[in-house]
């Protein structure tokens, strides 16, 4: 993915560019090649994103996009907009197409390092397991809707998440 490179944190912060705000029915997409965020879909109605998502510039996951990232914060962001997140951990998944192989789609967890809410939030056992069950069933069903099957595999921690950001990053 084409994108300004932005160096990370030493503190071991990321730097997650948003694409869909928090509570919106759109999911928009960065296109590289024309260098802007464009609209991919709608979701269904009664569907919309629980918190702001995101990707990691300079980093490719094994679909090919850079890593995703779901970033816990007070407000809604929007499209563009740098977030300086803390990982919190990981959800661990396998995706399939149809007609494909499965591959593995996993979804860093974050916080905004500017949240107030989330401000004490050090690994995702601290968010509760409510709110854990909720993330998964929202990327169970948005993927249902694009005739995806998206397979939590579990969850892993903040190490883990640090772990494959550093695995797949590409660097500039």
């Amino acid at each position: 993915m084409e994108y300004r490179h932005i160096e990370p944190y030493e503190d071991g912060r990321l730097n997650v560019i948003i694409e869909t705000p928090k509570g919106c029915a759109n999911k928009y997409d960065y296109d590289p090649n024309l260098r802007l965020f464009k609209l991919k879909k709608m979701l269904p109605l009664g569907n919309f994103f629980p918190y702001n998502f995101g990707f990691l510039p300079n980093t490719i996951a094994e679909d090919g996009d850079p890593l995703d990232v779901l970033v816990l914060m007070d407000e809604p962001a929007w499209p563009g907009c740098l977030v300086p997140c803390r990982p919190l951990g990981i959800l661990l998944a396998e995706q399939k197409e149809k007609h494909k192989k499965k591959y593995r789609n996993d979804r860093i967890i974050a916080a905004s390092a500017a949240s107030l809410s989330y401000g004490l939030v050090n690994e995702l056992e601290d968010l509760g397991p409510v709110l854990l069950k909720g993330i998964e069933t929202f990327f169970k069903d948005y993927n249902k809707n694009e005739d995806k099957i998206f397979t939590p595999l579990g969850w892993g921690k903040a190490k883990k998440a640090t772990q494959l950001v550093n695995k797949h990053n590409i660097g500039q």
